[in-house]
């Protein structure tokens, strides 16, 4: 993306590059105006400020490689820019990385780093990793972790192949699997779970995840790895990917995860934490992924040294 031109009075035009290409307007423009209120952007839309290759365009069009697209002045809202990443975050990320190549990274996130900024999180690991890597014209999330879930996420870096691997996730053709440790005896024979889940809002503005007849279709597929007494080690992959899933599921088998403050045990989760266990267990492990060339590679995330001292401690 490289602007061609600058107006004296505010108006500049920009032309698209494959980052770009086959975004749509709105959410380009949403994206690249921050601090504009989004009722004003959908307004210079309508308004027919905006222009690519100088026609007026709509909200849904998607742009094009070489699209010029004029972007009116408008007055940005103040807004207190939040500090960057410590050194120590960035070369965290950095030797956190377990693949990399020319269109995407798999970064083995750390527990307790949200994905991305919001709700009271003013620095996530997106935005972290954009700091640490100015020159890097495109860096998007491809999927998302639960804040105190570890492991395998993957960050595009060219927009080709965000769609590819969003696609192949709508396919289920990318393999998450998942180690997670439950409270009590896994149900033998219970290698699959297909319960229906609907996302719920308590009153506090905390958000709730139930089994549901009137949920969305939901299916998780269970190996169990290792019996200790009071936990169970679990093999978890994932058929569908909702919120909060492998939570809900393992709770709905009367198992739920150790250290889940939101769903799990509260006797177990105290026997737990006098073994030294900090936080939820749940680890994204491993990542199997077919490249647009039809190559497929098996990216892999090991246990961080907190969940394996656990393990231990159970022996």
């Amino acid at each position: 993306m490289n602007e061609i031109q600058n107006g004296s009075l505010g108006v500049h035009f920009v032309k698209i590059d494959e980052n770009h290409d086959g975004q749509r307007i709105d959410n380009f423009l949403l994206g690249r105006l921050k601090g504009v209120p989004k009722s004003r952007v959908y307004r210079i839309l309508r308004k027919g400020e905006v222009r690519v290759n100088g026609s007026r365009a709509k909200a849904e069009y998607r742009l094009q490689i070489g699209d010029a697209v004029r972007i009116p002045p408008v007055r940005v809202a103040g807004r207190d820019v939040p500090a960057g990443p410590s050194p120590k975050l960035q070369q965290l990320l950095e030797q956190n990385i377990v693949y990399e190549d020319a269109a995407f990274l798999v970064v083995n996130k750390p527990a307790g780093l949200a994905v991305h900024g919001g709700s009271g999180v003013s620095l996530g690991l997106i935005e972290s990793l954009r700091a640490t890597r100015p020159a890097a014209p495109f860096l998007e999330l491809v999927h998302r972790l639960d804040r105190e879930t570890s492991g395998c996420l993957m960050i595009a870096k060219k927009r080709s192949m965000l769609r590819h691997l969003q696609e192949e996730m709508r396919a289920g053709s990318i393999a998450k699997v998942y180690q997670a440790l439950c409270c009590g005896s896994w149900p033998k024979g219970m290698k699959r779970i297909s319960a229906p889940l609907r996302k719920n809002e308590l009153k506090s503005g905390e958000r709730i995840v139930k089994v549901d007849p009137e949920g969305k279709a939901s299916v998780t597929h269970f190996q169990v790895l290792h019996r200790y007494r009071g936990a169970t080690l679990l093999e978890v992959a994932l058929e569908t990917g909702r919120t909060h899933q492998i939570r809900v599921h393992c709770q709905f088998a009367g198992c739920p995860l150790a250290g889940d403050e939101k769903y799990a045990d509260v006797e177990c989760n105290r026997q737990m934490r006098q073994k030294g266990l900090r936080r939820m267990f749940l680890h994204a492990g491993r990542l199997d992924v077919s490249l647009p060339d039809g190559q497929s590679v098996e990216i892999r995330a090991p246990l961080p040294d907190d969940l394996a001292a656990l393990l231990a401690n159970l022996e």
